[in-house]
């Protein structure tokens, strides 16, 4: 077992570490950076924004995303906002309330450095978007407005109506297309990254499948940055986008890059719920929903009367019963748990599923039905396209759902993985939300590190590395290697011609990470997932079919090649839930609770991100340790009451 330094720079004052840091690093001369090549993976938030800021200090730059264009990046599909410290509403806000909510909301399992830097550089990405034209909502005066998320007694959170994350990256899509039209910024889609390019111990490279053609290209440069999003798919049902996947992080995996933390999973607890057997999606229904919305069951289990039937009295506000300080805007752990509790004892809202509500009558009574559209009216909308049932008269039904992976590629302060010149930024590191993200705190990271940080940290890295007149081609045998395994690994997927279909053996996995490694977890149901994931493996392996040929477009196959990947992740997950036996954040441990059922830590033993080495394809991980230290913050149990 190793010990992981995350290289947080000396220094007892948190709030000038990174002031400090910028100024110590190296820098390399405008004249020297076209020197250099850069290669972007993915062209969501932390992507687009890394890709247009390094095109624009002149280095040679790459982006690849697997979409026909940028803007249908999975970021495009966040709803509620994104998170800053600007204070706008003068109601006891700063910087360093930020860094104290999102350590305490990710239940003490974050580097503090690098959650205060995030704290920090929040302010810098409204006023950059802002000046790129991001149409954040505004109040009468004309200053921008902010609204509440979960895990927060402020509010915090800039806002562009329910499409927060989509006129984000349009603002970072035409900072990626005016480089573009430059020629600093090389943009390639409907590629897949298949495999990483290692030389000499560094990342030097890629090889990317074109989905349309089938053709497999090689690709160098000088650093490679990991903007792949999220793995929460293996989980099947979830609120990502179809195609998001975690096999650019797999792949990097197996060549040396650490995984960190990857049993924390996010659970959101407002989605629409599931409604059959053969869906294939989930749909978000945003956090700031819960700033006017009440979630309540009927107090009687079994009670399947229409809502608007049950009186007051026959009601269970339980958020606002059990917490009330925070009430429906406990953080999104808290809320899914609750919501569980609330199933298993047999209050679903209805009979054969899986629900509570989410009510706005006593919004739309105390606001009005104009003000309520004004805020949430794509969101209501979208709801009733999908449920037939209007939002405004009766109560939105929820559910907890698969959202978001705080687990990634382990990363140091500079956001480098174990693989020197290899960067992982946005959802796909590990670094900043600990066991649990609080709401509108994505987008900030993935803007941070694409615009703030990686700015900085990648020409570091370059400089201090003596690269420059040390290029390596595609004609390295390295990049020769990796081809050649990455076409063997799609013929082999093509010949096994079995009678078992993709999509009914990742059903079957996703079925398997939900009940053994979902929002509930314990030894026996762990341990019984895991072989339940190393059978499934087998029978892939042995008896999948894979239509189509290697040539031209063929879903299929991408599917598979992604499927293989998470048959492996998702042992990994439940393995690092098994060796994790505490609580914390949205890693719930049933072993593990307090007299209250919430959460119970064990700071003493587990107080570290737990850090998985690849060993081999037949060999076990190793676990490594990376402790963390909370002199800022000191550990507490958490309380939301």
């Amino acid at each position: 077992m190793k010990k992981m330094d995350g290289k947080v720079p000396a220094g007892n004052d948190i709030t000038k570490v990174w002031t400090d840091h910028k100024f110590k690093m190296k820098l390399v001369n405008p004249a020297n950076r076209r020197k250099f090549d850069i290669i972007v993976v993915g062209s969501g938030l932390a992507g687009a924004s890394a890709a247009a800021t390094l095109g624009e200090q002149g280095y040679n730059v790459k982006c690849f995303c697997l979409q026909d264009s940028a803007r249908r990046a999975h970021s495009i599909a966040a709803q509620g906002g994104v998170n800053a410290a600007k204070s706008y509403p003068n109601d006891g806000d700063s910087i360093w309330r930020l860094f104290y909510d999102t350590v305490k909301g990710g239940d003490y399992r974050a580097r503090e450095a690098n959650v205060y830097r995030l704290a920090e550089v929040s302010n810098n990405i409204i006023d950059q978007c802002a000046a790129q034209g991001v149409p954040f909502a505004r109040e009468y005066g004309g200053t921008l407005s902010n609204r509440s998320f979960g895990g927060a007694q402020v509010s915090r959170t800039f806002y562009a109506r329910g499409q927060t994350g989509q006129q984000l990256l349009l603002g970072a899509y035409s900072s990626l297309m005016k480089e573009v039209g430059r020629g600093k910024v090389e943009m390639l889609t409907r590629r897949e990254m298949v495999e990483l390019v290692v030389v000499e111990g560094k990342a030097r490279g890629i090889i990317t499948r074109n989905v349309i053609t089938g053709e497999f290209e090689k690709h160098a440069a000088d650093a490679v940055l990991m903007c792949t999003g999220g793995y929460g798919n293996v989980y099947y049902l979830s609120t990502n986008a179809m195609t998001s996947n975690g096999s650019a992080a797999w792949k990097a995996y197996k060549k040396g890059a650490m995984f960190a933390n990857p049993c924390f999973t996010q659970i959101h607890p407002t989605c629409i719920p599931r409604h059959g057997e053969n869906q294939s999606k989930l749909t978000l229904m945003s956090e700031s929903l819960r700033n006017d919305g009440r979630v309540w069951v009927p107090k009687k289990a079994g009670d399947y009367r229409a809502p608007n039937d049950i009186p007051e009295e026959e009601r269970d506000y339980y958020l606002e019963r059990k917490y009330p300080s925070f009430g429906n805007l406990v953080p999104r752990d808290v809320a899914s748990r609750n919501a569980k509790e609330q199933i298993d004892q047999g209050k679903s809202v209805r009979e054969g599923e899986e629900a509570v509500y989410l009510d706005f009558a006593t919004a739309i009574e105390r606001d009005g039905e104009d003000a309520i559209r004004e805020r949430y009216g794509n969101l209501f909308d979208m709801y009733e396209r999908i449920t037939d049932e209007n939002p405004y008269k009766v109560p939105m039904r929820i559910y907890p759902a698969v959202h978001y992976t705080m687990g990634g590629l382990w990363v140091d302060y500079n956001l480098q993985t174990t693989v020197p010149g290899l960067f992982a930024l946005g959802e796909a590191n590990f670094s900043d939300h600990g066991a649990n993200r609080l709401g509108a705190s994505a987008l900030m990271q993935g803007l941070a590190d694409g615009y703030f940080v990686a700015p900085y940290t990648v020409p570091n890295y370059l400089a201090s590395e003596g690269l420059m007149g040390k290029k390596v081609g595609t004609d390295h045998p390295e990049f020769d290697k990796a081809l050649t395994d990455s076409k063997e690994r799609f013929t082999k997927l093509l010949s096994i011609n079995g009678s078992r279909s993709v999509e009914s053996i990742h059903k079957e996995l996703g079925r398997i990470m939900w009940n053994h490694v979902g929002m509930a977890r314990n030894e026996k149901t762990l341990k019984e997932g895991i072989e339940k994931i190393k059978k499934l493996r087998e029978v892939f392996w042995k008896d999948v079919k894979v239509t189509g040929t290697p040539d031209g477009i063929n879903i299929e196959l991408e599917k598979a090649n992604r499927l293989a990947d998470f048959l492996e992740l998702g042992e990994l997950m439940a393995r690092d839930a098994l060796e994790r036996p505490e609580s914390c954040g949205g890693h719930f441990r049933e072993e593990s609770q307090t007299e209250e059922s919430e959460a119970l830590r064990d700071d003493e033993n587990y107080c570290h991100g737990a850090v998985w080495e690849f060993t081999g394809q037949d060999s076990d991980p190793i676990r490594n340790v990376e402790e963390l230290d909370f002199p800022n913050v000191p550990l507490t149990q958490r309380s939301y009451k």
